[in-house]
């Protein structure tokens, strides 16, 4: 804890899948004060025929509430 879930089209090579599991490790060890060990992270590829119906409509429109950068809106 914590599990990380990114979701992405496909495309991105695997060392930028790699690094950016990197890099989300390391800020949420510096961030939130845990270890390596605590952390992990999964990237989920979603065709972009299918992203509103897996990942706007569910985790976005109907999550609202619990996003802290919504898409289109700059922070």
């Amino acid at each position: 804890m914590p599990h990380v879930i990114v979701k992405l089209w496909p495309g991105k090579s695997e060392p930028q899948k790699t690094r950016l599991a990197e890099e989300i490790t390391k800020d949420v060890m510096n961030l939130l004060n845990y270890g390596e060990e605590a952390v992990s992270v999964a990237i989920e590829e979603i065709q972009p025929s299918d992203w509103a119906d897996k990942v706007y409509q569910p985790d976005i429109l109907g999550q609202r509430e619990k996003l802290y950068k919504r898409p289109g809106y700059t922070m």
